[in-house]
């Protein structure tokens, strides 16, 4: 064992295992992520050290020494039997970070998005799998999204699943849950904004040929799309076109569909 790391007290890995719970997780401010890719990103975009709250690697896993090194006092060994308690998968992979949430956004500063020149924003309307808006939020970073907004109904941010999706972008965007989508969007269209939702009844977005400056993209329910209340102060509903005469499936996966449009909404 390197004389920076030690070994994790067993209060520490109890109270480390209880944030795969999300009413822990969120009492707490923490979130637990696993994997090396993952908890080097996070580790990579830290708004401030004290974000990191502690590292957690197998005994013998290499990378270990390296992490120990530029954050001191916060390595600690586990052993094979510990990572079965910390693992949100059937294999652990000996790697563990856990991690402060970002400060609670109550919405995104107004100032800010008063300012003249172009703005996008993701909203996701109950979009249920964890896994989903882990993707979603790594699309939104890489295609320059201001903020990403939730809905009550969709799923946590920092579900595991989630964050493991989002491969260490927690960081990279703000992100915050609102009580009712259908204000905060009402809000943001008397800052400016149109509200662009995806809906098999919209127009073919190939159709139009300029977008908003400022515009917010929403994404809807994996089973029943945007919601009606949504859909009714939505300024354009816009759908996906598919290639032949007829498609062999309903509609395309909620991630899926969320990259094609910020694509076609931001560099089209």
């Amino acid at each position: 064992m390197a004389p920076d790391k030690v070994a994790l007290s067993k209060a520490k890995l109890k109270h480390y295992a209880r944030l795969h719970q999300k009413k822990f997780r969120d009492s707490e401010g923490l979130f637990l992520a696993e994997g090396l890719r993952t908890v080097r990103e996070l580790c990579q975009n830290l708004p401030d050290e004290e974000m990191l709250v502690a590292l957690l690697f197998r005994e013998g896993e290499c990378e270990g020494e390296r992490f120990a090194l530029k954050h001191k006092g916060k390595v600690f060994c586990v052993t094979e039997k510990e990572c079965l308690q910390l693992t949100g998968t059937s294999t652990p992979q000996g790697i563990f970070g856990v991690f402060r949430q970002q400060p609670a956004f109550a919405s995104v500063d107004e100032a800010a998005l008063a300012t003249p020149g172009s703005s996008f924003i993701v909203a996701l309307d109950d979009v249920q799998d964890p896994g989903n808006v882990g993707t979603i939020l790594r699309t939104a970073v890489w295609f320059g999204a201001e903020a990403m907004i939730c809905s009550s109904g969709t799923a946590d941010r920092y579900n595991a699943k989630a964050v493991r999706s989002s491969a260490g972008s927690i960081y990279a965007i703000r992100h915050y849950g609102v009580e009712s989508l259908e204000a905060e969007l009402r809000r943001l269209q008397a800052l400016g904004y149109s509200i662009v939702a995806s809906s098999l009844d919209g127009e073919d977005f190939s159709q139009f040929h300029s977008h908003p400056a400022k515009q917010v993209l929403v994404i809807g329910n994996e089973a029943n799309g945007v919601s009606g209340a949504v859909l009714a102060l939505a300024d354009r509903l816009v759908r996906i076109p598919h290639a032949g005469a007829t498609v062999q499936v309903e509609s395309l996966n909620a991630a899926v569909s969320a990259a094609i449009l910020m694509e076609r909404l931001v560099l089209g």
